[in-house]
């Protein structure tokens, strides 16, 4: 019996101790500093940062958070005695939270948290008097799940009015800068993204810190979407003019600030159903991040059949109306060069009106294939917004019949965010069909895709934000139903309407490289060297009659033996055409005429009087 009961007093403290022990592995350490300063010293006090302080403070307790230390209008003694404490409480925790509302400041690219009795006479006293960022990251980087840094802080600085500059190059800044947490597990939010300010609404507290106590603490709701459900809330309540940003990355694991609530079996009907499109869908996106006609040919080889084969023949059909008009522009291009260069050689009038011909069919032939690209582009960029369209709304659709028991849950399940990658896509491809794009729509805003926005704006008159592109951004776009952006046609075509029209220039002018026509030199050339020739032939015609007229007159009125008399001519003169066999001139003291056929020059030595150095010589 003894026996007995010792082996029921062992198990009853084997079990206790089991408890204990595995206590500790179940219930996570979660602790949080909450600091709100409004009472400023030196400045304009600020109404909601206490306030939002205490309404974050208690949203805390009731999560069941071990430690909340909340304290308000610390000043700079106050707040680095406070961190030093709380860094302790975070040493062994699991989960570290600190929670500011204030005044910050971003000198140099380096953030800061201003207490309330700092001065901030010059730039340089922000590093004695304000407390940095990473001072602030280094009291939770202890804590081994999550380390999270929230910033309310992105108001107007009022310091910058009355600070003086003592070194020209130091920047202050707009708000807070961006930040790309060098530890591990580290999460920092900003109520505005960075270099822009936050509003503080209307009432008791501030929009952003309202989103927070909604969706901060939901169970088992992971911390990133959390921060997703409170950007879509600021942007509704401040007309999308603030917008919240979170820096830092977490891994594959969900990480909610409170756990899910255990329960025992899952229902069945909870399990997403298997979506057999979802990996075409994949392999769709994919070829279009890639771009080009190989990658919509492998996808159709793997997937021949479906919607979404349907939706990449229309991208590959794109794909190959730009390889088409692009090697039609070079054919072109190559029959124009071939026509100019045949007129400027004076070719054959038979080569000119083919190398005519060719050009003109070639001419035929891009605009063929131009019409042929814009209506390939057309329907892929309107099947591709179906598409994006499709994809937003199934989410909602497939969510509505089931309604989830946790209603923050339900919300995000009805409210799905397309990408930012998606976003930027569709914003692409609608640059594209309004002319002001010539890139593939890669999801990429890179500068190329920055530089067609601002030609957008230039030319539809607005002011969309060239950075970063959203959904109102996509909107207006698509409000233009037809080309925004001046066509630019190759060289030798110029812009009529919606397509590009051949440079016709008159006979005898060719297109140079400012696509002007100007005359051509060659023709210019020609026609000088032919007057040249009659103006020759006209005075050697000149000379003859002279010669003619003065022989005539020297038999008339001197004798055949008379001394100092011209030894008479009963040559007959040649004919220019009778000339022009040999092409040699033969002159004495009186004039010049062509040598008569069958006859040549000789060479006696130098001339002189009496001494003709060049003799006609007959055989």
């Amino acid at each position: 019996m003894r026996i007995c009961e010792l082996l029921g007093s062992l198990k009853f403290w084997l079990a206790a101790a089991l408890i204990l022990i595995s206590q500790p592995a179940l219930a996570e350490k979660r602790v949080a500093l909450v600091l709100g300063n409004s009472a400023y010293q030196n400045v304009p006090p600020l109404a909601n940062p206490v306030n939002d302080a205490a309404l974050m403070a208690e949203t805390l307790r009731r999560a069941g958070f071990d430690v909340v230390d909340f304290r308000k209008n610390l000043t700079a003694l106050e707040t680095r005695r406070t961190l030093r404490e709380f860094a302790d409480k975070a040493a062994d925790a699991d989960i570290a939270v600190i929670y500011y509302a204030g005044h910050g400041i971003e000198v140099d690219g380096s953030n800061y948290l201003v207490p309330v009795d700092a001065k901030l006479e010059r730039d340089s006293d922000v590093y004695d008097e304000a407390f940095s960022l990473d001072r602030v990251l280094v009291a939770v980087e202890s804590a081994r799940k999550l380390r999270l840094v929230i910033l309310d802080a992105c108001r107007d600085n009022p310091f910058a009015q009355t600070m003086k500059r003592t070194l020209a190059t130091r920047s202050i800044g707009r708000g807070l800068a961006k930040v790309e947490p060098s530890g591990p597990n580290t999460l920092i939010a900003y109520s505005a993204k960075a270099g822009s300010t936050a509003e503080d609404g209307t009432g008791k507290d501030s929009p952003f810190t309202i989103a927070l106590a909604n969706h901060l603490v939901t169970p088992g709701l992971d911390v990133r979407r959390a921060f997703g459900f409170v950007r879509d809330d600021v942007l509704k309540a401040t007309s999308n003019h603030q917008e919240p940003y979170v820096y830092g990355s977490l891994g594959g694991d969900d990480v909610a600030l409170v756990p899910a609530p255990v329960t025992a079996t899952a229902p069945a009907a909870q399990q997403p159903a298997p979506n057999p499109q979802a990996d075409i869908r994949r392999d769709y996106e994919l070829a279009l991040q890639v771009g080009n006609r190989g990658a919509f040919d492998a996808f159709l080889k793997q997937h021949p059949d479906g919607f979404y084969a349907s939706l990449a023949r229309l991208q590959r059909d794109k794909y190959v109306a730009d390889e088409a008009h692009a090697a039609a522009v070079e054919k072109a291009k190559q029959a124009e060069q071939a026509r100019q260069r045949l007129a400027a050689a004076g070719a054959q009038k038979t080569a000119q009106d083919k190398a005519e011909a060719d050009a003109k069919a070639a001419e035929q032939a891009q605009l063929d294939a131009e019409k042929v690209r814009e209506a390939a582009q057309q329907q892929a960029a309107e099947a591709e917004r179906k598409r994006m369209e499709s994809a937003t709304i199934a989410p909602t659709a497939a969510a509505t019949p089931s309604p989830a028991p946790n209603k923050n849950v339900t919300v995000a399940a009805l409210n799905p965010a397309s990408s930012q990658a998606e976003i930027t896509k569709s914003v692409q491809s609608e640059l594209r069909r309004v002319g002001c794009y010539t890139g593939s729509a890669d999801g990429d805003w890179d500068s190329a895709s920055q530089r067609s926005l601002s030609l957008f704006n230039r030319n539809a008159g607005l002011k969309l934000d060239l950075k970063k592109v959203n959904a109102d951004t996509l909107d207006a776009i698509k409000q233009k139903t037809s080309r925004v952006c001046p066509l630019v046609c190759q060289h030798g075509f110029k812009a009529d309407g919606d397509h590009c029209s051949k440079i016709a220039c008159a006979e005898g002018f060719f297109i140079n490289d400012d696509n002007e026509c100007v005359k051509q030199r060659g023709k210019a050339t020609t026609t000088r060297n032919e007057n040249d020739r009659s103006s020759r032939h006209a005075r050697q015609d000149r000379q003859d009659s002279r010669y003619d007229g003065g022989r005539s007159a020297n038999n008339g009125s001197r004798s055949d033996a008379g001394s100092g008399a011209l030894p008479r001519r009963s040559e007959s003169r040649p004919s220019r055409a009778q000339a022009q066999g040999s092409g040699q001139i033969y002159c004495d003291n009186i004039s010049c005429r062509p040598v008569r056929p069958g006859c040549h020059l000789g060479y006696h030595g130098g001339g002189g009087p009496g001494n003709i150095a060049n003799p006609e010589v007959c055989n």
